[in-house]
C-alpha cells in the first residue's frame, strides 16, 4: 500500500479542474420528477454520458496526459481498457498531439473499439479470460519508450476523474447521499475527495456488479481482494481488483460498497431511456440501481447519482431493455 503523502489529494482535484477546463465539457444535471415522487426525495443526476467520448473517463485521461513532458509526448502513450478510457486516451492523445496504442479486450463493445480507432488510437487486441492486459501493457511501454497511463490506478486520473464529484457539489450543493459506481476506483476515490472536501456529512457508497464484488470485499475484509474476471453486462467494471493508489482513499473516505445486479441494471437503463430521454451504458447505471434498492432510507433526502457513461452499441441496448436478457 502506497504511504499516505503520495496519495492524491483534493488539492489534486482542483489543480486538475484548471487543467481540463475549456477540454472537457461540464456536464449536466439532471432530475425526473416521477423519481423524485418514487423516492420521496430531491435526486440529481450527474450525466457523464453527455462527457467528450460519453463517459467521465476523459477527465482522468485528458489531465494525466496534459502532464507529459515533451521526451513523453514523443513518445507516445499506451493504455489498456476495455473502452471508455481507451476512447479518452485516444481522444485526448489526439488533441494534445501524442501517438497512442490502446490495449482492448476481444469482446469489447464493437462501438467502443471502432470510436477509439477513430480517434486515431492504435488499437491491440487481448483474450480478457486468458491474457493479462497489464502486462501486455506493461511489456509494450518497456519496447517502445512509451508512457503507460493504466484506467485507473494512477494519481493525475484520480485527481480528473474527482472533478466530476466536484462539478456536481458546487452546482447543487451538500448531498445526503452519493452514489458513484465502481470498476477499480478511480472515479470513486476521486469523488470521494470532492466529497469529503465540499460535503462531508454525504454519505458515499460506491456500487458495483454483483458478479464482480472484489470491491466490496476488499473494502470489508481491509486488503485488496483479486478476482477472476466477472461476467456482466457492466463491461466498464469488469475489472479483477481495486488499485493501490485507489483503494487507500476508498477505504478511508467510503461508507460502503453496494452491489446490483445485471437485471436490475436493464431496468435502470430502461427506466432512463423511457422516462428521461437519456441513454446510459449499464456500468453507468450502477449507482442508480443501488439508489433504487435502497430508496427507502433517501426518503426526504437530497441525493446524487453519479452517471458515468453511454458508451453502449444501439442494438445492444434495444436488445438489453426490449426483452430484458442479459
Amino acid at each position: 500500500m502506497q504511504s499516505e503523502v503520495m496519495l492524491t489529494t483534493y488539492q489534486d482535484v482542483i489543480a486538475a479542474s484548471h487543467r481540463i477546463k475549456g477540454h472537457a465539457h461540464k456536464t449536466p444535471v439532471m432530475t425526473s420528477k416521477t423519481l423524485n415522487d418514487d423516492f420521496g426525495a430531491e435526486v440529481f443526476f450527474k450525466c457523464e454520458n453527455f462527457q467528450r467520448m460519453g463517459a467521465f473517463k476523459f477527465r482522468g485521461a485528458f489531465n494525466a496526459l496534459s502532464k507529459f513532458d515533451e521526451r513523453q509526448r514523443k513518445s507516445g502513450v499506451v493504455a489498456f481498457s476495455s473502452g471508455n478510457h481507451a476512447q479518452a486516451v485516444a481522444l485526448s492523445a489526439k488533441l494534445l498531439g501524442i501517438p497512442a496504442t490502446i490495449v482492448m479486450p476481444h469482446d469489447a463493445p464493437e462501438v467502443k473499439v471502432e470510436a477509439t480507432k477513430g480517434y486515431g488510437g492504435n488499437v491491440v487486441i487481448y483474450n480478457r479470460y486468458t491474457e493479462d492486459r497489464e502486462k501486455i501493457g506493461s511489456e509494450l511501454a518497456n519496447q517502445h519508450g512509451m508512457t503507460l497511463i493504466p484506467p485507473y490506478d494512477h494519481p493525475d486520473v484520480i485527481a480528473g476523474q474527482g472533478t466530476a464529484a466536484k462539478e456536481l457539489f458546487e452546482e447543487v450543493g451538500e448531498l445526503d447521499f452519493l452514489f458513484v459506481p465502481l470498476g477499480g476506483g478511480g472515479l470513486l476515490a476521486g469523488s470521494a475527495l470532492a466529497t469529503r472536501a465540499l460535503s462531508p456529512g454525504c454519505t458515499l457508497f460506491g456500487v458495483e456488479p454483483e458478479a464482480g464484488n472484489d470491491g466490496q470485499r476488499s473494502f470489508r475484509s481491509g486488503s485488496i481482494v483479486h478476482i477472476e474476471t466477472p461476467k456482466t453486462i457492466a463491461d466498464g467494471a469488469q475489472t479483477q481488483h481495486l488499485g493501490r493508489y485507489t483503494f487507500p482513499i476508498i477505504q478511508r473516505e467510503v461508507d460502503d460498497i453496494l452491489t446490483a445486479s445485471d437485471d436490475q441494471l436493464i431496468e435502470r437503463m430502461s427506466f432512463a431511456a423511457s422516462r428521461m430521454k437519456i441513454v446510459i451504458e449499464p456500468t453507468g447505471c450502477l449507482g442508480f440501481a443501488a439508489a433504487k434498492e435502497n430508496k427507502n432510507q433517501l426518503r426526504s433526502k437530497k441525493v446524487g447519482i453519479l452517471v458515468s457513461g453511454g458508451n453502449i452499441d444501439l442494438k445492444r441496448f434495444c436488445n438489453l431493455v426490449e426483452t430484458g436478457l442479459v
